[in-house]
């Protein structure tokens, strides 16, 4: 592969976790190059690509100008990139304080937001039985994870300080997931009724011309 641009990313087109790394890419104005691996034949699990990540999920960076340095984990490569690229603090926190909280988010997205959406969508579509205790309990983590993050932005705008950080962008590809037909089958669920103060937030990023021309871009590959 040539490497004319500074990283390569090796993603899925529908995947909600390498796009968030696009969201940074392109905030940075970081060259990169996507390759978008085909689940259906495996090649995520295959090993061409497990040599970078043995985990074999995506997304996983090559950093070309840091002696092809090779980092995985969507939360690792976000702190990675704005360590090392944002020296403006145009993505990320500042102080030493905010940097932990920015952190502190960034885990809760890891561990909290991302397993359990992600559940939710596995069991409501791709799993072979129907189980409906299984779609129950992780519909409802969906709910209760938008209820933090309901309760703390009607304080504030952004996560982490005044303004947008990689703490806020990584939950907008799984937010969009339940905005959209994530609880499709839960009469119950209005996104924006019900969490107002998300709806805002994810509006405010979503809207914001890098954002949203990713997000064209992500859809016209569907």
């Amino acid at each position: 592969m040539s490497h004319g641009k500074q990283f390569t990313l090796y993603s899925h087109k529908g995947g909600p976790n390498g796009w968030k790394i696009v969201f940074a890419l392109e905030y940075l104005g970081l060259s990169y190059e996507t390759v978008y691996l085909d689940f259906h034949k495996g090649e995520h699990k295959g090993p061409e690509y497990t040599k970078y990540n043995p985990n074999g999920r995506i997304p996983t960076i090559i950093d070309h100008k840091n002696k092809d340095f090779v980092l995985w984990e969507s939360g690792a490569i976000l702190v990675y990139l704005v360590d090392k690229y944002d020296a403006d603090h145009r993505l990320s926190a500042a102080t030493e304080k905010d940097k932990y909280l920015q952190l502190q988010w960034l885990f809760f997205q890891a561990s909290g937001q991302g397993p359990y959406f992600g559940q939710a969508a596995w069991f409501s579509n791709f799993h072979p039985e129907k189980v409906p205790s299984a779609v129950e309990r992780y519909q409802n983590e969906i709910k209760r994870v938008l209820g933090v993050l309901d309760s703390v932005l009607r304080e504030r705008e952004w996560l982490v300080g005044d303004k947008m950080t990689v703490a806020d962008i990584a939950f907008i590809t799984w937010n969009s997931y339940a905005r959209n037909g994530l609880l499709k089958n839960d009469e119950s669920f209005n996104f924006d009724e019900q969490f107002p103060a998300v709806a805002k937030w994810h509006q405010a990023m979503t809207t914001t011309p890098v954002i949203k021309n990713v997000l064209d871009h992500m859809a016209s590959l569907r």
